[in-house]
């Protein structure tokens, strides 16, 4: 007889993301976001100064496998590095043809995806959105607000992260501020993917 998971549920404080119960938390600082951005002067400037907090993920606990559905949140911190917003690492699923659902609690940002043949596009977010990843594109979030932007995540067990392809060769875009405001621009450290 197949032993069945037992339903259960999660409590979500709209306020600060966090999740309860969870079953882990992942935190990003400024010393594991080393190579991501395009001001190394500024990266290392700032690392002296304080090794700041850039984001954090609470996991529900959840089988990464076919069938279920894991579900996290992510709390990106405002602030820059240089002109580019604080951002996660961003991934590509390892199975590529899985989607992803986003929901904004809270703050505002912008959800940077992008197909492995370099096709960018972009969605910006703020409390409400719900933002849907479709299949075959990395992704990454930016903080583009002052206050902390707060999002629910939702993906296929069996998705799995790829998060080489994105500390080998970064994004085709970046987002950077411009004149106050957030601009996409070219990545001049961007490495297309081999043929």
């Amino acid at each position: 007889m197949r032993q069945l998971m037992k339903p259960f549920k999660t409590l979500l404080n709209m306020k600060s993301g966090e999740l309860n119960p969870y079953k882990g938390v992942i935190e990003r600082r400024l010393s594991d976001t080393k190579g991501m951005w395009l001001d190394a002067q500024a990266y290392s400037k700032l690392l002296n100064q304080e090794d700041k907090l850039i984001y954090k993920v609470y996991e529900v606990d959840v089988p990464q496998k076919s069938g279920q559905l894991p579900h996290c949140t992510t709390i990106i911190y405002p602030g820059k590095v240089g002109s580019e917003y604080f951002m996660t690492k961003g991934h590509f699923h390892l199975k590529e043809d899985t989607a992803e659902i986003y929901f904004c609690l809270q703050g505002e940002g912008y959800l940077l995806m992008q197909t492995r043949q370099e096709q960018v596009s972009y969605i910006q977010m703020k409390s409400g959105t719900i933002a849907y990843v479709p299949p075959y594109q990395g992704h990454r979030t930016m903080n583009t607000g002052d206050e902390e932007f707060i999002f629910l995540a939702v993906y296929p067990g069996d998705a799995g992260h790829d998060y080489k392809a994105v500390e080998e060769r970064g994004f085709a875009k970046v987002l950077v501020e411009e004149r106050g405001s957030p601009q996409l621009m070219r990545n001049p450290k961007y490495v297309s993917e081999p043929e």
